[in-house]
């Protein structure tokens, strides 16, 4: 994101030398002023204070706000410099050394509005748009953002707020326009809410639908609370950070890519969110629904097929819970003019075997290859998904999606697509790999496993470090409705150093997140294969 420009007169008269500090402060800016500086006590500056930075590039006035870290240690920065986090420096850009000049910030002009949230009030449509574009101008600080983040899931919104929401989500970043460019027909999407360990189905969806002909520009956000997001996990085969024309370029001449939403710019104020939301772990229903479809339809998307698991320890817990969100999702779709097929899945277990960005990518390349050893829950799934947005197509019968998905995948029409998807957007040469540490977590006695922790499971593979560490996670050995014997792995936690292994297996042995009982225990209806099929 560009600084703001902003008149010379503006500009305050004492000057400081930009100094950058290599700190990441993830999607915040931030500025580091030494304690004896003049400026921190003729100004009386305050650590935390919301501060404004000018400069000037060659090119005319720069500005961005930031917050302000007071240190002692000259070593950091010294009285006469003016310390920049890596994400500061990048957006005000100009050069380490470059005079800059500081003021105090006036507050956002949204921050009424924020208020009135807090206390619980409705915003209305104006009100959403102001904080939006103050989030996606960097206006908010973390604390800020995470205020809104918590009122808007303490007090829910209602379902025109959210609507408003996503229009402002979508109305501060840049927006894909397909028509003519590659073809006629609908704009296909698949997207699943999360919260379920593995499902990487978007990975199969994709290329079984772009080989079929329809045009899927996906984009996904990073891992929330998740081991792994649909971004992470394609990460370890190509390159996922292309930029707009990028983009672009690559759906022209694959149909498809499977690319990180950030760096196209498309709805930028729904990663800044997501920057809060993570250590939060919220993930409120109104701003799921916001992120979701206002990325989709930056993208260009018509059409999009939305998966919701449903399970005791899914982010959907019941099907009133399902259904509730499912007509939120398509009433502000319809709103939009974005054609919605809101799929009620099975999100009782973690989907295929790995967890964790390299082991998932693992499962996805055996279903592609049509490895008889492949996870048959992924491949049955994803195939699923594909035929119902293979039936967007005006061409394409009611119920004919499947086979068609099917024989897509099966004659390695699928398996080329993803190869080209793949070296479009720049293969990984030299692709991480599993974890080299590993524990195995047993059986204490004998059954079948009758419920599987989906919270737990996650929780796990995050302290054996995925995503961040790419080759950290586990593989689910065990799954439904199985017999296991005393002794037997459930599943194997991989991580890349030892600290990270000891941290998940301490964890594991307090609850595995594995329930082992009698068979007769299992729900009727996973025995019959009829829970929330899709």
């Amino acid at each position: 994101m560009s600084a703001t420009p902003v008149p010379k007169s503006s500009l305050p008269k004492s000057s400081l030398s930009i100094r950058r500090v290599g700190i990441d402060t993830w999607r915040e800016n931030v500025a580091y002023l030494h304690r004896d500086c003049p400026v921190v006590r003729a100004a009386g500056f305050q650590a935390l204070s919301k501060v404004e930075i000018h400069t000037n590039n060659g090119q005319g006035p720069r500005s961005i706000l930031a917050v302000l870290n007071v240190v002692d240690d000259e070593r950091i920065v010294s009285a006469c410099d003016l310390g920049l986090s890596e994400e500061a420096f990048a957006r005000l850009g100009v050069a380490d050394g470059h005079a800059a000049t500081i003021a105090h910030a006036e507050p956002p002009g949204s921050i009424a509005a924020l208020h009135r949230k807090i206390d619980g009030e409705r915003l209305g449509r104006q009100d959403l748009a102001a904080i939006i574009r103050d989030v996606a101008q960097a206006r908010y600080s973390k604390i800020e953002l995470a205020a809104f983040v918590v009122a808007t899931k303490q007090y829910e919104l209602d379902r025109e707020e959210v609507l408003h929401l996503t229009e402002a989500m979508i109305a501060v970043g840049r927006r894909l326009d397909w028509k003519g460019q590659v073809g006629a027909g609908p704009v296909v999407d698949k997207h699943c809410i999360g919260g379920i360990p593995g499902n990487r189905t978007s990975m199969l969806v994709v290329p079984i639908v772009a080989a079929h002909g329809m045009l899927c520009p996906k984009t996904s956000s990073r891992a929330i609370t998740s081991p792994s997001g649909t971004a992470d996990t394609m990460e370890v085969l190509a390159n996922v950070e292309l930029g707009f024309e990028r983009m672009v370029e690559i759906v022209r001449a694959t149909r498809a890519c499977l690319a990180w939403g950030g760096t196209a710019d498309l709805s930028p104020a729904d990663d800044i969110l997501i920057s809060v939301e993570r250590p939060l772990s919220i993930d409120s229903p109104g701003q799921m629904v916001a992120s979701i479809l206002s990325k989709k339809i930056a993208a260009g998307s018509t059409h999009l097929v939305l998966d919701i698991p449903v399970g005791p320890s899914a982010k959907v817990r019941s099907m009133v819970e399902a259904q509730r969100l499912k007509k939120l999702f398509e009433y502000v779709a319809g709103h939009l003019r974005l054609q919605i097929d809101v799929v009620l899945s099975d999100g009782r277990q973690p989907i295929g075997r790995g967890i964790g960005p390299v082991l998932e990518a693992l499962d996805v390349m055996q279903v592609l290859q049509c490895d008889p050893a492949a996870p048959q829950d992924l491949r049955q799934k994803a195939l699923r998904l594909a035929g119902r947005m293979i039936e967007f197509d005006p061409d394409v019968r009611g119920g004919e999606g499947d086979a068609i998905a099917r024989d897509i995948l099966d004659s390695g029409r699928a398996l080329a697509q993803m190869n080209a998807i793949i070296d479009a957007q720049g293969r990984r040469v030299a692709a991480p790999g599993v974890g080299a540490l590993s524990f195995e977590v047993l059986a204490p006695h004998e059954g079948h496993i009758i419920a599987i922790d989906n919270l737990r499971i996650a929780r796990v593979a995050r302290l054996a470090g995925a995503p961040q560490v790419a080759g950290a996670g586990l593989l689910l050995l065990k799954r439904l409705g199985e017999p296991v014997k005393a002794g037997e792995p459930l599943y194997r936690i991989h991580a890349q150093f030892e600290a990270d292994l000891q941290f998940a297996r301490e964890l594991a042995e307090k609850g595995s997140g594995c329930q082992i009982g009698r068979l007769d225990q299992l729900p009727h209806e996973f025995a019959s294969g009829s829970l929330f099929s899709i």
